[in-house]
């Protein structure tokens, strides 16, 4: 009986995780074309009374300073690389053997994506596995400029606040398309930590921050690679 019990309770496991595979297969297929309806860090805002602002828009529509911003702050690599940058991981691994209170990540920009769409914030090595994978799964099915697209709509840019456009009407009283590269820049600059760094007011972390990140736009700019990425 136990032995029936227990073949009974492993095939119905067995169905569970088969299903559970189907669907955020298709899921992952979905969000190539549509973008999330919410994700677990948007639902997790409302539930803590922040609220959610956001405002999905186009590719075409966020214009080139901030995807060069956000290139140049988070992911230099960001064209060539097939998701993970090993070396920035092995590097952040190491900081934080030795550092346990100011911590370092060593994830780009298509982890950061897999991580706001698909799981939550936090979590550990578990989490961090999942990330692997579905890190693995965008880029072998979306594309490099959806990827980024899906970054800037989804992320958190502050408290309750989601997306560049939220962003550009809450700060500048603009569109995202319309934002100077300095704008952009501080932009960028709060994404390590949206509810930290303050753009209003402007903290001296993002003023010190953002001004780095317009070296390095300027650094990174001309690249063919990035410019077939921001155009």
């Amino acid at each position: 009986m136990k032995k029936e019990k227990v073949k009974k309770i492993w095939k119905v496991c067995k169905r569970i995780f088969l299903w559970l595979f189907i669907l955020q297969f298709v899921y992952i297929i979905f969000c190539k074309w549509v973008n999330p309806p919410i994700t677990i860090t948007q639902l997790n805002s409302l539930i803590q009374g922040y609220g959610l602002h956001r405002d999905y828009i186009s590719f075409d529509d966020m214009g080139p300073n901030i995807k060069l911003a956000v290139m140049a702050s988070e992911d230099q690599l960001f064209p060539n690389h097939n998701g993970f940058y090993m070396k920035a991981i092995d590097a952040a691994v190491k900081y934080n053997e030795t550092h346990t209170v100011k911590r370092r990540g060593g994830s780009t920009i298509s982890q950061q994506t897999a991580k706001n769409v698909f799981l939550w914030q936090h979590g550990g090595y578990f989490r961090k596995g999942l990330e692997f994978y579905f890190t693995f799964m965008i880029e072998l099915i979306w594309r490099k400029k959806r990827t980024l697209e899906t970054y800037l709509n989804v992320s958190e840019m502050g408290k309750g606040i989601f997306g560049v456009q939220a962003a550009a009407k809450k700060y500048f009283n603009k569109d995202a398309k319309n934002l100077t590269r300095s704008e952009a820049a501080m932009i960028a600059a709060v994404l390590p930590n949206p509810k930290e760094y303050t753009i209003v007011p402007l903290s001296g972390y993002v003023a010190r921050r953002s001004n780095e990140i317009l070296r390095q736009m300027s650094f990174i700019e001309a690249l063919p690679e990035i410019q077939a990425i921001i155009k």
